[in-house]
């Protein structure tokens, strides 16, 4: 018996009894369809974690300041907490491992141009903050080392901020207004998207630091007067994060004279490393989950060995005549076999229909990232049959080792 004959022997089978077929196959459209979803989901979040890691530029270590409790006889007291320009200046000099450190300032104010305006972020820092995020212009140019030293009121632009105040004009050379001070545009970034957090990158204006801090967020209190809101540093490879980490802890605390007994008043944070953890917690989730799912395939292959049973026993005559005409053994067991795997096929291309389905609603509804690769899909498809395989090669065993005789007086 060739392969097509038993192909449609096996279709006129399953549509002699049409809604039997249908409720045989619930188990595994059910199971495949989790399957299928819960990997897209899966895979969709260990990509967009991915691309925000790739955001933040690669071997970057931020420094925040921290109140430090007083130690001795003062536990229930707090030191302030400052990080200053000279400190992202030390870090830079001072440690071999790392290659820039930028100190930034930030505050959400109000941006005008003209008739528009809008509220962002302000970010004060140095030019030194591109090359450590590797955020490069989309057109214009970056802060000159002059504008930089005397406060030049220049300004680059987020691509979001951008298209909020200019639309479809072009920024660069046009005057804005934050707080009432007027900043040239000289460049726009190139698009970043969300971060980790969810917040939009690109709805930002950076200026120089010391137009930051003389002409916006000047404190009338001299001892805060040089303090950052934190500190970028990039180490120079993957291999060097660690120890520049260790390094940039040792000398903050040599600076601000921290002594043994008391904590840092400062931070330390590797933002790669946190996101790769969720990462890797996020595809571990994902997995079980895609895993639990899967133990339905498993109840959907019990119900197809089930109806294979009774198909078999319903069938017990049809297959004394199959015999006694010639039908060989294994062409028996090749017909029952034939016809369970083509029931998980078939609910299997049904399960990852809805799945995809399913997967790209939440995703346009909820928001949620998905990602359907090809390799999924077939693998979704392949396993059903597989289940069609092992479940089904019991009755179609027992279907192949009937007397004949018995068979043929079965009514």
């Amino acid at each position: 018996m060739t392969l097509l004959e038993s192909l449609r022997i096996a279709l006129r089978a399953l549509r002699a009894n049409l809604l039997r077929s249908f409720l045989t196959m619930l188990g595994i459209i059910v199971g495949v369809t989790s399957v299928v979803a819960m990997v897209a989901f899966a895979e969709g979040a260990q990509r967009e974690i991915s691309r925000q890691i790739k955001t933040l530029g690669a071997n970057v270590l931020m420094i925040v300041p921290e109140l430090n409790r007083g130690g001795d006889d003062n536990t229930n007291l707090y030191q302030s907490a400052i990080l200053r320009e000279s400190d992202a200046a030390a870090i830079g000099a001072n440690i071999a491992q790392v290659v820039a450190a930028a100190p930034s300032v930030r505050e959400d104010l109000q941006v005008i141009n003209r008739n528009k305006n809008t509220w962002v972020t302000v970010n004060g820092t140095t030019s030194s903050y591109f090359t450590i995020r590797e955020w490069p212009l989309s057109r214009g140019r970056m802060f000159s080392g002059q504008e930089q030293l005397s406060s030049g009121k220049v300004a680059l632009l987020g691509q979001a901020t951008a298209d909020k105040l200019f639309g479809e004009s072009d920024p660069v050379g046009q005057t804005i207004r934050i707080q009432s001070v007027p900043f040239e545009v000289i460049g726009i970034l190139a698009e970043k998207g969300a971060s980790g957090s969810g917040r939009e990158q690109d709805d930002i204006v950076f200026i120089p630091i010391a137009s930051a801090q003389k002409r916006l967020f000047g404190s009338a209190n001299q001892v805060h007067r040089g303090s950052v809101d934190y500190i970028l540093a990039k180490a120079s490879s993957p291999q060097t994060v660690f120890r520049a980490e260790q390094e940039i802890i040792r000398l903050l605390r040599q600076r601000h004279r921290i002594r043994e007994s008391r904590d840092n008043d400062f931070r330390v944070v590797d933002p790669a490393a946190l996101m790769a953890a969720q990462h890797a917690a996020s595809r571990t989730i994902g997995w079980l989950l895609a895993g639990i799912a899967g133990v339905s395939l498993i109840v959907g292959g019990i119900s197809i060995m089930n109806i294979m049973l009774v198909s078999v026993t319903e069938r017990t005559r049809e297959i004394g005549l199959r015999v006694a005409v010639g039908a060989r053994t294994r062409d028996v067991q090749f017909q029952f076999l034939m016809e369970a795997v083509l029931l998980c096929f078939l609910g299997g291309l049904i399960g990852l229909s809805t799945g995809a389905g399913l997967a790209y609603a939440a995703s346009r509804i909820a928001g949620w990232p998905v990602h359907l690769s090809p390799l999924s899909l077939i693998g979704a498809v392949g396993l059903a049959s597989v289940v069609g395989v092992i479940f089904g090669f019991f009755p179609a065993r027992r279907a192949s080792h009937l007397d004949p005789v018995t068979a043929l007086r079965m009514e």
